[in-house]
């Protein structure tokens, strides 16, 4: 009766704990989810119910005007162009980078790995900073071209070493197998490994992309053509355009109508949809790689 007793307690405990997680992840959901239909209502309102409504969740008068005039100016077209170009051409030299250095990392006969790792994991904490950078692409000639913005962020430490340790959980058996096999390096590394690693390149492919999609800092830094500007440089000038527009023309109810704040909104929408869209064809691989990686690491 005893243990009885005990198991009866133990169960009330844990469904007394499920209920408080329970409550705690609700909390944070409406914690997220509300500023998030905040922004699409705002972006979908006029000035004026703005103003007049304390926290907009649904537009009472739906309005595309903001939509509209973000995208009559024919430089957002400009800034998505660049932007695919970017994920596009960066992401694949990000994973082959990422991809080989981890690889070459995990083999047991590589030279001076250790040295190497841990000057990598240095490179996390110090750097030579933009000025080196700067001074580099121009003496490459790359300075006012794609390859700078892509070549200026080759690979990223921390996924590097995520990748890492996902591979350090494949057996070494089946390494030596395909070597014994006659099978090279680069084989082994194609045929076997990658199949295998799908859940952390499918992950790391998702960091990257998103980075990539949010690229701005370099192309600012590097890039002074019109028409190689990325889309988060195009919705910024837009926006402070706008702004500047608005505080030129107060006493127009026209422009008061097209309000700064939902242009800002509606920029938001739009660099956030496509990220959104690709997400969940990807969430299976990604919650799977995460959690491996973190474990090794």
């Amino acid at each position: 009766m005893a243990n009885i007793r005990k198991l009866r307690n133990v169960k009330n405990r844990f469904e007394l704990l499920d209920l408080v997680l329970l409550a705690v992840l609700t909390i944070f959901a409406f914690i997220i989810i509300v500023p998030f239909i905040n922004v699409v209502a705002i972006s979908f309102s006029s000035h004026k119910e703005y103003l007049d409504t304390a926290l907009l969740l649904v537009p009472k008068r739906p309005i595309i005007k903001n939509y509209e005039r973000l995208f009559a100016d024919g430089r957002i077209w400009i800034g998505y162009r660049t932007t695919l170009i970017f994920l596009l051409v960066g992401v694949p030299v990000n994973m082959f980078l990422t991809i080989s250095v981890a690889y070459g990392l995990t083999r047991p006969s590589f030279p001076g790995k250790k040295i190497i790792f841990y000057g990598i994991i240095f490179t996390m904490l110090f750097n030579g900073g933009i000025v080196p950078m700067y001074l580099l692409m121009r003496e490459l000639k790359l300075t006012n071209t794609i390859w700078s913005v892509v070549f200026a962020y080759g690979i990223n430490s921390f996924y590097m070493i995520i990748m890492r340790s996902y591979f350090t959980t494949i057996p070494e058996s089946l390494m030596e197998s395909a070597k014994l096999d006659g099978a090279s390096e680069w084989r082994i590394l194609f045929q076997l490994i990658l199949p295998l690693s799908m859940p952390i390149i499918a992950t790391i492919i998702l960091f990257y992309s998103v980075d990539r999609w949010n690229e701005w800092y370099n192309a600012m830094i590097f890039i002074r053509k019109n028409n190689l500007v990325p889309l988060q440089l195009i919705l910024r000038s837009i926006v402070l355009e706008t702004r500047v527009t608005d505080n030129m023309a107060v006493s127009s109810a026209v422009i008061r109508d097209d309000f700064v704040d939902g242009m800002k909104m509606a920029c938001v929408i739009v660099v956030m949809l496509p990220v959104m869209c690709v997400f969940p064809f990807l969430q299976r691989y990604f919650v799977k790689g995460v959690l491996i990686g973190a474990i090794k690491a």
